[in-house]
């Protein structure tokens, strides 16, 4: 084991280590409970040893899923299956009975109303309920407000004949109903009723609920041609009616693609542990619904959320498509398919129903529809959410993470850019309330002393002592935040503790809190043998990629620094401010070397002077420009005379000849 690893499970208590030594090899369900024995955690696993062990090591997986795990963890409760397709049940069951805080959860199905037929039953009827049982009846739906439901059932009732009683009142009725008087349903109660023609109509409404339009209008158009051959044009004419109906319902959905297929495509977008995902509904390539969800706290890596949302969405009712097309691979794709080729084997009642398929598009159409589901994900989250919870939940972690006295609302980060220790530039970038503020964005010049030419560590004290100074003479604009961030480990955190001492503030404790934040190096890192084994056991279940070495935090004083776990709002809010700094800074000395190209190739013209230089590029914009132009348009700029042009035209044709020879 490495030296993280020994770290790792020396957070816990002796009982703890030896449980997650002994815990199984096989597949099924683990329980992660608190030290007041409540579940806060249901996952399953194709190895139970191998999964929850890598919670607590670096074997290439990501899942540190909760600040502090190994001082919130009592117990790991196991339940063995016979495969990965009973461990995916189980957790799902899991899940909704014991609600644990940090997992993905859905409001449960019973929130929903969906519609139920089952076809073997006397003369078959639709009913709503609000739950789905295995008895192999028939569930369409669910619907997500009693009004759609209604309407659903309003078409139905009147453009297709099933009956709408119980079963007791229809075996208790003596004399039709209105609905029979009206035309809407063929009374059974009363009359003798060819079942053929019933059942026909039961597949009819079927077809409909489920949204297959042209399979639906090319049975009725038979029908239709068959009763006018046979001049049963009443009957025709009932036909021509459902046909209308159906087409005005089904078919006035927005058509987005050419494939007929139905789809359910999965939008994800993330920041740190806040998490939306959007499902859209295409039905025979049309957009039928958009249902967004949001969910906090979430720290588990993408593709374990997907996954657990996907399992508990069908579950609760939702129809089962031919394709899922998902942002990110999922580990338990197989097990997960199988079990949804089940459900829908259960719900139609044929155990010859379609397959569900899953793909992660990588181009084309799908990759479209994908990139669709994304950008509504993202946009939900933009709109829908109560982001100031979600800012005062990031806020709150990162002060105790850091342990700060209180929330750091207003930070600032400092970055140095340089090439060749040319051109040196710091940056200042600002976060306030988790959002970034680029109108307190500013720049930074770095002069240095000729002996101190490429020192980052002397450019970062600049850039800080300039901007403390600045504070300290109260200057406009130039109030202090609640906590500075330095990109760089302890070097750099040393030299922005120097400007801060050398500032002059009085007294010092005005000064904010300050942090170091590096990148994980990548040097030196070594595995052990058994950290090796545990990694392979591990591989069968994940694709093994570059390896994942978390961000760390170095803090005054503080010998080891804080290594900040994926997926969580303190290192998203880091993250985000460091690659701001980070690009604020690479911009800014892009463009000053793009001025010193441009100048530096007329420096040496004969007659060009600063004035002249400053309107050639004013005019023509770049170098490439000015070389292209004539003598004359060269003569028009302000301040040119035809002699300066003539030497300009001249002096930067002999040099691109020059280069020319020389390549």
């Amino acid at each position: 084991m490495t030296r993280a690893d020994h770290n790792a499970l020396d957070e816990l208590s002796p009982a703890l280590r030896e449980l997650l030594d002994r815990l199984p090899r096989e597949p099924g369900v683990y329980l992660l409970k608190d030290k007041k024995g409540r579940i806060i955690y249901v996952g399953k696993a194709k190895s139970l040893h191998a999964r929850v062990r890598s919670y607590f090591t670096r074997s290439g997986d990501t899942r540190f899923f909760v600040p502090a795990l190994a001082g919130l963890l009592g117990d790991v409760e196991t339940i063995v299956t016979r495969n990965e397709k009973e461990a995916l049940l189980l957790e799902n069951n899991l899940i909704k009975k014991h609600k644990p805080r940090f997992n993905v959860m859905l409001r449960d199905d019973k929130n929903y109303l969906v519609l139920r037929i089952d076809p073997k039953a006397n003369y078959p009827r639709i009913e709503v309920t609000r739950s789905i049982r295995d008895d192999h009846a028939r569930y369409f739906g669910p619907y997500h407000s009693a009004s759609s439901c209604r309407e659903t059932l309003r078409v139905v009732n009147r453009h297709f004949q099933l009956r709408t009683c119980t079963d007791r009142t229809m075996a208790s009725r003596a004399r039709p109903c209105l609905q029979y008087q009206i035309g809407r349903c063929p009374a059974p109660c009363v009359f003798e009723v060819d079942r053929e023609q019933y059942q026909r109509q039961v597949e009819d409404v079927s077809l409909f609920l489920r949204g297959r339009a042209d399979e639906l209008v090319a049975s009725l158009e038979g029908r239709m041609k068959e009763a006018a051959t046979e001049l049963n044009f009443e009957h025709a004419a009932h036909m021509r009616d459902q046909i209308t109906a159906v087409k005005r319902s089904l078919m006035s959905q927005q058509t987005v693609g050419d494939e007929i297929i139905d789809q359910d495509v999965f939008g994800f977008f993330r920041e740190g542990a806040a998490v939306d995902i959007v499902v859209l509904v295409f039905r025979e390539g049309k957009l039928l619904a958009r249902r967004p969800y949001s969910f906090s706290g979430q720290e588990f890596p993408d593709h374990e959320l997907l996954s657990s949302f996907i399992g508990q969405y069908y579950e609760s009712g939702e129809e089962l498509p031919d394709l899922l097309i998902v942002p990110t691979e999922l580990e338990d794709a197989e097990s997960k398919l199988a079990w949804l080729d089940e459900l829908r084997q259960q719900r139609e009642g044929d155990t010859r129903a379609r397959r569900v398929s899953l793909v992660v598009p990588k181009r084309g159409k799908k990759r479209k529809l994908l990139e669709l589901a994304q950008r509504n994900a993202h946009s939900n989250f933009l709109t829908r959410r109560k982001r100031a919870d979600d800012v005062e939940a990031a806020l709150s972690k990162l002060q105790q993470r850091l342990r700060l006295e209180t929330p750091p609302r207003r930070i600032e980060c400092y970055d140095i850019s340089g090439m060749g220790g040319e051109l040196m530039v710091g940056s200042m970038v600002v976060l306030q309330d988790a959002v970034p503020e680029p109108a307190s964005y500013r720049h930074f010049k770095v002069r240095l002393e000729p002996g101190q030419i490429g020192d980052d560590f002397a450019a970062m004290y600049q850039v800080l002592a300039r901007r403390l100074r600045r504070a300290r003479d109260d200057d406009e604009g130039w109030s202090l935040p609640d906590l500075i961030v330095v990109d760089g480990g302890k070097g750099q955190l040393g030299v922005a503790l120097a400007a801060m001492k050398d500032a002059g503030f009085a007294p010092e404790s005005a000064l904010p809190p300050i942090i170091g934040l590096a990148k994980e190096r990548q040097e030196g890192y070594r595995e052990s043998a058994e950290a090796r084994r545990q990694r392979a056991e591990h591989e069968d279940q994940t694709k093994r990629s570059e390896r994942s070495r978390p961000d760390r935090v170095f803090l005054p004083g503080v010998k080891d620094p804080i290594r900040l776990r994926p997926n969580t709002a303190e290192l998203y809010l880091l993250s985000l401010i460091r690659d701001e700094a980070h690009r604020f800074a690479i911009t800014y000395h892009k463009k000053l070397r793009r001025k010193r190209t441009l100048r530096s190739g007329l420096d040496d013209v004969p007659g060009i002077g600063p004035k002249r230089k400053r309107q050639l590029l004013k005019t023509f914009g770049s170098l490439k420009k000015i070389r292209a132009a004539s003598v004359e348009e060269l003569a028009r700029v302000p301040g040119m005379s035809s002699k300066a042009a003539e030497a300009v035209a001249s002096y930067l044709g002999a040099s691109l000849s020059e280069a020319e020879a020389e390549g």
